[in-house]
């Protein structure tokens, strides 16, 4: 928490840094104090302007648009801030009076020059001051968003390690029972091996950082088998996989969150429901969904959900930063829908 209570406070000090100390500096130091000689809506529009510019290139994140390759957009803004800064230095001021008429064009020349001069200054400083602060921004909470990644899946191999007695001691009881399953049971068997298949996968996954979208898949799959098992026939899953590239790398169990929920509060063994599941690859662009009634535990559901949407959410911002959208929610049919893209490379 209080990492997060800095991100939240650091950035109001540093603007209020900005709209108290550095721009009034500017303004008194500098020859923009002198303007309000030549003209009085002049200095005032100078100093909105300025303001605005900072708080654009503040609000607009430009360095998260270089990260996430919109250099158009970045390019953009900063291309109509400077032609703002270019209409606003050729204000047409008052002309300066001397007794010699050529003296007074020629002065009136340098104090333009001048003023045109000084605009452009205090524009450059002010947005290189708001890149600056962005940029350290952006570098702190990317940096915020690694160590919640870090904490979630220390967490979970915490989790993993209170539960386990130890992966060789489990393994090999469960070899011994499938060795008793034997013969029982084809269905047993094939939910057996399964069922280890799963917990192999956990274990020799918890640790890294990427896994074969084809492996995924296959979890995937063996997850929805021993669902279907388990549910018997009034849960009907429709599940569409259509890859084409099975070794691209994506995060493990990134999308176990979502295919939890939908098994855990829109199946049902005793009345008739469907879960769709659709897993799509195509040119490095993976797009995950899933759609389902609410068939249970509606008050759990609205009070759980959203977290382990919110964590897994986090995870993706750390992860892949600019480059996947995430929509969740209920449509007037009362099916509740995600819909998950990421671009993987």
């Amino acid at each position: 928490m209080r990492m997060q209570d800095t991100e939240t406070r650091t950035p109001p000090i540093l603007d209020l840094f900005f709209c108290i100390v550095l721009m009034p500096l500017l303004l008194a130091l500098g020859p923009a104090h002198h303007w309000i000689s030549y003209s009085v809506w002049f200095f005032i529009l100078v100093c909105l302007y300025m303001y605005c510019v900072y708080f654009a290139v503040r609000a607009a994140r430009v360095p998260h648009l270089i990260i996430a390759r919109r250099y158009r957009r970045a390019a953009a803004l900063l291309a109509l801030l400077a032609m703002l800064n270019w209409l606003l230095a050729h204000y047409p001021l008052p002309r300066l009076d001397f007794v010699l008429p050529a003296m007074s064009e020629y002065q009136t020349q340098v104090r333009n020059y001048s003023v045109s001069l000084s605009m452009w200054l205090m524009f450059s400083i002010v947005v290189s001051y708001a890149l600056t602060i962005s940029f350290v921004r952006e570098l702190y909470s990317q940096l915020l968003h690694r160590k919640k990644i870090e904490y979630e899946r220390n967490r979970a191999e915490l989790a993993m390690f209170k539960a386990q007695i130890s992966p060789h001691f489990l393994f090999n009881t469960l070899n011994s029972l499938y060795s008793l399953v034997i013969g029982t049971s084809r269905q047993a068997e094939d939910a057996f091996v399964k069922f280890t298949q799963l917990l192999e996968y956990t274990y020799t996954t918890i640790r890294n950082e990427s896994v074969p979208v084809g492996d995924e898949i296959a979890y995937i799959g063996n997850y929805i088998d021993l669902q279907a098992i388990r549910l018997g026939t009034r849960t009907r899953v429709d599940w569409h996989c259509d890859v084409d590239d099975p070794e691209a790398l994506m995060p493990p169990m990134i999308l176990m969150t979502f295919l939890e929920n939908a098994f855990k509060y829109g199946a049902s063994s005793t009345r008739d429901c469907t879960i769709a599941l659709a897993l799509v690859l195509r040119r490095g662009q993976l797009t995950f969904e899933t759609s389902n009634a609410i068939m249970k535990h509606a008050d759990e559901f609205r009070r759980n959900a959203p977290t382990g949407i919110d964590n897994c959410r986090a995870r993706l911002d750390g992860i892949f930063p600019g480059r996947y959208s995430l929509a969740a929610g209920a449509g007037d049919d009362g099916i509740y829908r995600v819909n998950l893209r990421i671009q993987l490379s």
